[in-house]
């Protein structure tokens, strides 16, 4: 039941040409927040979640995924999950007007899940990217209540992905450790699939430019795929960057963060990799970065993009990704 992760991640990441996110266009610094903000965040991505498993739920019925391969009862989990997601948007709208802080809304979003395997592949992707992004604020939070209800709220959503992943064959926990984003990371990520909308709450955060990734007929394995980052060289250039400055691929797997140095290909518009880093497993996320230390925001030109990444020789051998 293998369909690419990567390539469901990559569709997601180029469905929408406009967004309401707003992208960067220059330098800019770590956003300062406090913790009306990182509730609001939360419930940003919460509102986009629940709609997100509103409307699969309404486009497919439960004899649909039991055709697709996703036998009874999943079609009965899949509701539990929409279940939670509106539960969580209901908790984190109650705690922002208790307060006394305004709550961001729902806004408008474009899913490219065109049938029950490809929803499946998307929900797993979504689920992975809100466990990174709980993870990833847990360490701005200061009231100690908003970080039990945040840590509480961050188990479910890592079941949720255990869940999917093992429903499409894949490793339910392939990492000894989820993976933390920071909140531009995020909203870079989320940016993609927000397609209108207005909300009375404006969040200090900004969108990194898309990173690309060439689409390949084979599964990414650790310590063996090369990657090929398209037009990034061309893109690059608008902050500076020429063919002399050293740039890194940033691999986010797990607490590692390991960056490779990327080379411009023949045509110089790409960059590319001859090999991702030995260690890396799952869902994972790419930066591309001025430095190789220190991969702040500040030195972050594009990404992030995702990958799902094998063991070295545990790719499956059948069916084969297709490009679209």
């Amino acid at each position: 039941m293998h369909f690419s992760l990567t390539l469901a991640a990559s569709l997601a990441l180029s469905a929408v040409q406009a967004s309401p996110i707003v992208k960067r266009t220059g330098p800019v610094t770590t956003p300062k927040v406090n913790d009306g903000i990182i509730l609001n965040y939360a419930l940003t991505l919460e509102y986009l979640e629940r709609k997100f498993y509103q409307d699969g739920l309404a486009n497919f019925s439960q004899a649909e995924f039991v055709a697709a391969g996703f036998e009874d009862p999943f079609y009965t989990n899949l509701k539990e999950i929409y279940e939670d997601e509106k539960t969580h948007v209901s908790f984190l709208d109650t705690a922002l007007r208790t307060a006394n802080i305004t709550p961001t809304v729902e806004l408008e979003y474009t899913f490219p899940a065109y049938d029950p395997l490809s929803f499946v592949t998307l929900s797993s992707v979504l689920e992975g990217v809100g466990v990174s992004a709980y993870l990833g604020a847990a360490a701005s939070i200061m009231e100690k209540d908003y970080l039990t209800a945040a840590a509480s709220i961050l188990s479910v959503e890592a079941r949720h992905t255990s869940y999917i992943r093992a429903s499409l064959g894949e490793s339910p926990f392939p990492d000894p450790f989820d993976t933390p984003l920071g909140f531009n990371q995020v909203f870079s990520l989320a940016g993609a699939v927000i397609t209108g909308g207005s909300s009375p709450v404006t969040l200090p955060f900004m969108a990194f430019p898309r990173l690309v990734l060439q689409c390949t007929q084979y599964y990414y394995e650790a310590d063996r795929s090369s990657v090929t980052f398209s037009g990034a060289f061309t893109a690059a250039q608008k902050f500076s960057v020429d063919k002399d400055t050293p740039i890194y691929a940033v691999f986010f797997s797990g607490l590692d963060k390991l960056p490779v140095q990327v080379r411009i290909t023949a045509g110089n518009k790409d960059y590319k990799i001859d090999r991702l880093p030995a260690g890396i497993a799952g869902q994972v996320y790419v930066v591309l970065s001025k430095s190789s230390t220190a991969f702040n925001d500040e030195n972050i030109i594009a990404g992030p993009a995702i990958l799902e990444v094998y063991p070295k020789g545990q790719a499956p051998s059948e069916p084969l990704p297709k490009c679209p």
